[in-house]
């Protein structure tokens, strides 16, 4: 289980959080909702470790989080995080390689999750040449490639067509289904309907 445990944080005069806390039971998709400035983001990337609380706790199956714990999380941020010039082939292979996974391993997964995305034909180009849908495909692959055990994902769905819409649900689903935990955060309400089991609302 996930649980953030009355996490506050400030940037100088402004409270970004005031004792939020959630919990992302195992093997279950949460979202995470709240209008902008409400601390969705801040409460993610306390989570990843990329910004230190001030007050509160992030533990993952009751432990705290180290580096080589996160090692075994997915993360998606809300920017996109990726090199514009890195070609994208090369991009996943890179960020498999971050995570902890050998060479051949982490080839022979970013081969997987181009032809899952269906990014095949686009594995040489340079990811400044994808369009914003595609984009966002690569950066969810990135966010799986090491085949983590919790997901972070940060308005996952945002930049897509219908289509691409449901291929992302019905792979969500997918990755539930063998055990992963996942916490997602959306404006998209119906999307959220559709996907999750508990909902978090933060104010």
């Amino acid at each position: 289980m996930l649980r953030v445990d009355r996490v506050s944080k400030r940037f100088g005069s402004n409270l970004a959080l005031d004792e939020v806390s959630l919990t992302v039971p195992m093997g279950q998709i949460v979202g995470f909702l709240g209008p902008n400035g409400s601390g969705k983001t801040t409460t993610m990337r306390s989570i990843m470790g990329l910004v230190a609380t001030d007050h509160g706790a992030v533990t993952w199956r009751g432990a705290p989080i180290t580096d080589d714990v996160r090692h075994t999380f997915g993360y998606m941020p809300a920017e996109r995080g990726m090199y514009p010039k890195m070609r994208v082939r090369e991009q996943l292979v890179y960020f498999a390689r971050l995570a902890g996974r050998a060479q051949n391993s982490a080839a022979a997964a970013a081969d997987r999750w181009l032809e899952r995305m269906g990014l095949v034909d686009r594995a040489d180009d340079e990811v400044q040449a994808l369009s914003s849908g595609n984009q966002q495909r690569l950066q969810l692959a990135i966010a799986l490639v090491h085949d983590p055990e919790l997901l972070i994902l940060d308005e996952p769905f945002s930049g897509l067509d219908p289509v691409a819409v449901e291929t992302m649900k019905a792979l969500l689903i997918e990755e539930v289904a063998r055990g992963v935990t996942v916490l997602l955060s959306s404006h998209q309400l119906d999307l959220v309907s559709d996907v999750c089991a508990d909902v978090v609302i933060v104010d």
